[in-house]
């Protein structure tokens, strides 16, 4: 039984979208979370598990997971 620590409040399906978008994306919808929300953020962009890890770190939001399934690779950010 594996146990889901983090409920995301917002999600963001960039599922077939090419980067850069859903790192753009990702930065925009962020500050529209209130401080303390989670985005989750859905995406098949090889290079997304570089730079929305990276983009969100530098404008000062917490990355809580990464999960990679086959090509589609959710992420949880905290604002």
């Amino acid at each position: 039984m594996s146990i889901r620590p983090y409920v995301p409040d917002f999600r963001l399906d960039m599922l077939g979208e090419p980067c850069p978008y859903p790192a753009v994306a990702t930065l925009e919808a962020m500050p529209q979370l209130a401080p303390g929300q989670i985005l989750e953020v859905v995406s098949d962009c090889p290079q997304s598990i570089n730079s929305i890890p990276l983009d969100a770190k530098n404008h000062g939001y917490e990355v809580l997971e990464i999960q990679q399934d086959g090509p589609t690779i959710r992420y949880l950010i905290r604002r």
